[in-house]
Parts: structure tokens; C-alpha cells; sequence
């Protein structure tokens, strides 16, 4: 060892050592995670570790991951446009199966335009970033999803949450917003409201009708994050925004491509104005190199196929396996491929999570800060791609699981 690399030594080891105590610290409380490795394609099963194990754990919720279509288009993709697209979209990435996606989200979205992005985090923070500054309001949810969290601190706008849909207090915050402006002589400032259609941790849906007669009654902005609704609900299925005839109302839908739609990347759908603002001012969307082309084409892929017949007879077979599993469960929330088992304490939900593991079912545990603290659970997720024999599994492994939490422990 040279002499540099002999200074060097010490610093580095301090270095490891003060992260690691931090590791101890996070095995401690239940909450230090490791990368799972695994050894096949998406779908109902998954390989861990030389197992497989029924899958309850993916957002793939029609299906689409691997199929054929989507595989096809991706290949098509790389064959004619490359293994990667270049350069960032304002320099020379910008393909042709960029614009044909963003065109055909528009339409699915009933949008005048959209604009894709890497991923769905990408997405939050290039928007939410771009929109809002200092003296502007962006009012949340508290259960909306970190990616939205993360943006509205690094807007530099007043950040204030209301209670899980709590439409009473986010009228409260709205009022503030709008009185304080006007008391402070402030210029005309920005309120943005966001929050999830589906919430992806609880699988409930946000009064979205009530929501945008608020924003509209006090002249605020409204960002709905369509991630765990796109492609299951509505007349296209193109999400809660659509089911209920909203679409035209709501400033921004964002969402995610990698969920029903079985691709990757995210988006923002909305006005043409928007559109080109944030091409021009979301940093997130300008100083990344532009997503692959196989990305492209197998979200366009995804979007036609959710829309076609045989769309309709997938989506239509992810519901009959959500009522199955939410009768066979007594779940009690709305209509949803997410149905949670709240467990409370991060240790009982990773014992329970290693029992289900050893029946044969991957349903991993959720815990903080992905929920709140006493709030750890299963988070069980339904595919089209299930058949009823695996529901029925599942149903009898968590019965049997709840039958063993419920037993009296013995004394001593």
C-alpha cells in the first residue's frame, strides 16, 4: 500500500463505520431493507433465491409486463432507434417513439397534450419544481406518495398538509391560502393541491368530485397522481379521472408507466401550455438524458392494448379476482388491486411476511417511513395474470396466518 492510499485508510474506515452504526441503528427498529435478487420475468410467480413463491407484491396489475405485445414493441423499438436514445430531449433524444408516446397519452387521457419522463418520481419533482417557488402554497394530502412530498419541500413553496381526505380542513388550508394573500398585500400567488386518485399504500380513492369543486370555488391548481388508477378504471381506462368525467377539470394528472401499463416512466397530462412550460422549466425532464426507446414503444404497446377489447377482458379479470380476494379477506376498503392487512408493529409484520414466505407467498412487509410509524403491513396486490386457485391460496395463508396471531400465547 502506497503512502496516499496508507493516509487515506482511516478516513475511509471511519467513514464505513459511521454508516454502518447507522445500519444497526435501522435493524434495530425493523426497518433496514435489502435488495431482493430475482430470477425471472415478472408475473403471478417469482423466483427468490432458487424458490418460487406466488406473487403478491407487483403493481403489475393487469398482467402486461411480459406480455408478448410490449415485448414485441420494445424489441421493435430497439431494432430501429438503438439500445439508448442519445442525448437529453432538448439536445437530440428526442425520438419519434417519444412524441408518438406522449400523442397517444393525450389521447388516452382525454388531454390536449403530455409529456413523458424517466420515472414517476422524475415526473413529481421536474413539475411540482417548475410550477411553484417561494410564496407560492402547495397543500397535500398526508397520504400522498414521498415522490410529491419530496418535490413540494424542494419547491421552496409553504408547505401544508391536511388530514387523509379530510375535505373540511383542506378547505381550511384553502381559505388561509387565499385570506393571507389578500391580508399581506402579497402579488396573486400559486395554491397547488395534490393527491393520489388510488392511494397506494391503503388502495382507498380520494373524493376527487369534491376535491375539484374546492379548487375551483377558491381558485387553486389541482395535481392528481393517477399512478395506481391508470389502466383499471373508467370507460378507456385511463384512470379515476376518466371514471368519473373529471378529466377537463383537473390542471395536472400525473402518473406512472410502470404499473397496469407494464412499462416504465412517467408522465404529466394535461393543457398544451402546461406541456410546453415544462419542457422548458422542468429540470428533472431537461438535464436527463431521454428514456430508451424500448420504453417508449412498449408503454404505446400498453396504452392500445388497455384500450382494446381484449383490455377490457383483462381489466374486467382483475376485478373479479379483487372481489374475490376482498370477499375472502373482509377487506374493507373501496374497490381497489391494493388491499392491506395492517399489522402495526414492523416486527410482527416481517415475522409475518417470513411465514407467508414458507407457505409459498411473496407479500413482503411495509414499514416506515413508506407508511407511518405503527402502521407496518402486508400490502397484498391482485393481477389479471392470477387465477382464482391462487387467490384462493392466499385467502386460506392469511386466514391461517391471522388464526396463528390470534392464539394465546403461553406463559413463562
Amino acid at each position: 500500500m502506497g503512502a496516499a492510499a496508507r493516509r487515506r485508510a482511516p478516513a475511509v474506515n471511519a467513514f464505513d463505520r459511521a454508516l454502518a452504526d447507522r445500519l444497526d441503528v435501522l435493524q434495530a427498529q425493523g426497518l433496514r431493507r435489502e435488495l431482493r435478487r430475482v430470477d425471472s420475468a415478472p408475473g403471478p410467480r417469482v423466483t427468490l433465491n432458487g424458490r418460487t413463491l406466488l406473487n403478491f407484491a407487483s403493481n403489475d396489475y393487469l398482467g402486461l409486463a411480459a406480455h408478448p405485445a410490449l415485448k414485441e414493441a420494445a424489441i421493435r423499438a430497439t431494432e430501429k432507434f438503438g439500445a439508448g436514445s442519445g442525448a437529453s430531449r432538448l439536445i437530440c433524444g428526442s425520438l419519434a417513439p417519444h412524441h408518438e408516446l406522449e400523442e397517444r397519452l393525450a389521447a388516452f387521457k382525454g388531454t390536449e397534450a403530455a409529456l413523458s419522463f424517466s420515472s414517476g418520481y422524475a415526473t413529481a419533482i421536474g413539475a411540482i419544481c417548475a410550477l411553484l417557488g417561494k410564496g407560492d402554497v402547495i397543500i397535500l394530502d398526508k397520504l400522498v406518495h414521498a415522490c410529491i412530498v419530496d418535490a413540494a419541500k424542494l419547491s421552496g413553496a409553504t408547505l401544508r398538509v391536511f388530514k387523509h381526505n379530510d375535505l373540511n380542513r383542506l378547505e381550511e388550508l384553502l381559505r388561509w391560502s387565499t385570506d393571507s394573500a389578500r391580508t399581506t398585500h402579497h402579488a396573486p400567488r400559486n395554491t397547488l393541491v395534490a393527491t393520489e386518485s388510488v392511494f397506494s399504500m391503503d388502495g382507498d380513492q380520494a373524493p376527487l368530485r369534491a376535491l375539484v369543486e374546492l379548487k375551483e370555488r377558491f381558485g387553486a391548481w389541482l395535481m392528481v397522481d393517477e399512478a395506481h388508477a391508470t389502466g383499471l378504471y373508467g370507460p378507456r381506462r385511463a384512470g379515476l379521472a376518466d371514471e368519473l368525467g373529471l378529466s377537463n377539470r383537473i390542471e395536472m394528472q400525473m402518473g406512472t408507466l410502470g404499473k397496469a401499463l407494464g412499462a416504465a416512466g412517467g408522465y404529466i397530462a394535461g393543457s398544451r401550455v402546461l406541456v410546453d412550460f415544462l419542457v422548458n422549466r422542468a429540470r428533472s425532464f431537461i438535464f436527463s438524458t431521454a428514456p430508451v426507446p424500448a420504453q417508449a414503444g412498449a408503454a404505446q404497446a400498453a396504452i392500445a392494448l388497455v384500450q382494446s377489447p381484449g383490455g377490457a377482458q383483462i381489466c374486467a379479470r382483475l376485478w373479479e379476482r379483487v372481489a374475490q380476494a376482498r370477499v375472502a379477506l373482509a377487506s374493507p376498503t373501496a374497490p381497489s388491486a391494493i388491499l392491506p392487512v395492517i399489522l402495526g408493529d414492523e416486527s410482527v409484520a416481517l415475522a409475518a411476511a417470513a411465514e407467508l414466505r414458507e407457505r409459498g407467498l411473496f407479500v413482503p412487509a411495509i414499514r416506515y417511513p413508506t407508511v407511518a410509524r405503527g402502521q407496518a403491513r402486508l400490502r397484498i396486490t391482485l393481477s389479471a395474470a392470477h387465477s382464482a386457485e391462487d387467490v384462493t391460496t392466499l385467502s386460506n395463508a392469511v386466514t391461517a396466518l391471522r388464526n396463528t396471531q390470534d392464539e394465546p400465547r403461553s406463559a413463562g
